[in-house]
């Protein structure tokens, strides 16, 4: 069975963005160019960052569908976080709310991309 180990966000500037992310997970890509950067996140799973100017086939909007989940234990994680990246800037889409799978909120990366952070209602 193949199974997912590396997903893409198509950005406008993949410096900026590598920034960005650098500054959120607390280290440093491990390849960034004009082009291109690149996260090892989890063991044996990434997060690549693709100028959407460069990519190919091209793509017409970034950012508008999708989202990518940050799965924490407890909701004391979810809020610290939400305080820490309120004050780090993040546009925030939805505040920490309880929803029927667990309790959550949505920020924004520079692109538009939905952050989303939460803990488990099983948790």
């Amino acid at each position: 069975m193949i199974k997912p180990n590396f997903f893409i966000l198509y950005v406008d500037s993949p410096e900026s963005s590598a920034s960005f992310y650098a500054d959120l997970f607390g280290n440093a890509p491990t390849e960034a160019s004009a082009t291109f950067a690149m996260f090892a996140l989890a063991p044996g799973f990434m997060l690549g960052l693709w100028s959407k100017h460069t990519v190919e086939p091209r793509v017409a909007d970034i950012g508008v569908a999708g989202e990518v989940a940050f799965s924490v234990t407890g909701k004391t994680l979810v809020d610290s976080t939400y305080r820490a990246w309120v004050a780090k800037g993040l546009s925030i889409l939805q505040e920490p709310v309880e929803m029927d799978f667990g309790y959550t909120f949505v920020a924004l990366d520079p692109d538009g991309h939905r952050l989303r952070v939460f803990a488990s209602s099983d948790a």
